[in-house]
């Protein structure tokens, strides 16, 4: 959802630093891959080991990496298929990891509720990504929902970065915030692609 309406703006930002990048030799599969190992890294290093904050700002700022390739694939007229595979796969990964980290330390602090959350936030954040890729190599539409990509990351990290301050509340409210998200997001675009078939078939 937010990717509708911040694309724009935040493409004013992305698209010189895409540009410059290139101009220095570097291509958008590069920064795919090296923004991926850096937020994995990151992730599985910092959150764990109870450092929420550093965790959270250092995934944060990989992260990045996600919006500077588009800016880079742009810049040069296009992205390649294999481009696309690459991204979206490596997004895969790092929503993993991501959220593989954050289940592992609420595992470590004892809190299973917060576990079972973000297991099932890692769980449906792949269904969403399957479920739209799935439907996309059938020739439909799954797109949208409440909970895509940048909505589930901003929220997980805003609640783990704040936690990792001190802020009570915030972690255990954005990780049940985050699975109920999750689950409605598959329903809507499960309920999208029965719309697109039935579109498709009449």
């Amino acid at each position: 959802m937010l990717n509708i309406f911040a694309r724009a703006s935040v493409s004013r930002v992305t698209d010189p630093i895409g540009a410059w990048l290139l101009r220095r030799g570097l291509t958008p599969n590069t920064v795919t891959v090296l923004g991926t190992l850096g937020c994995v890294a990151a992730a599985l290093w910092f959150i764990p080991r109870g450092q929420l904050f550093a965790g959270a700002a250092v995934v944060t700022a990989f992260v990045l990496f996600d919006l500077i390739d588009g800016a880079m694939a742009r810049a040069q007229g296009g992205g390649t298929s294999f481009g696309a595979v690459l991204d979206a796969s490596c997004d895969r990964v790092a929503d993993g990891a991501l959220f593989a980290a954050i289940t592992w330390w609420c595992f470590e602090a004892g809190e299973k509720g917060l576990a079972a959350a973000a297991l099932v936030a890692l769980v449906g954040a792949q269904v969403i990504s399957y479920v739209k890729a799935r439907a996309e190599a059938s020739g439909l539409s799954a797109d949208g929902g409440l909970a895509e990509r940048a909505e589930r990351f901003i929220v997980a990290l805003v609640g783990v970065g704040l936690h990792g301050l001190g802020v009570p509340y915030v972690l255990p409210l954005a990780l049940y915030l985050l699975a109920a998200l999750v689950v409605v997001t598959v329903a809507q675009r499960v309920l999208a692609v029965r719309r697109a078939a039935k579109e498709l078939s009449t």
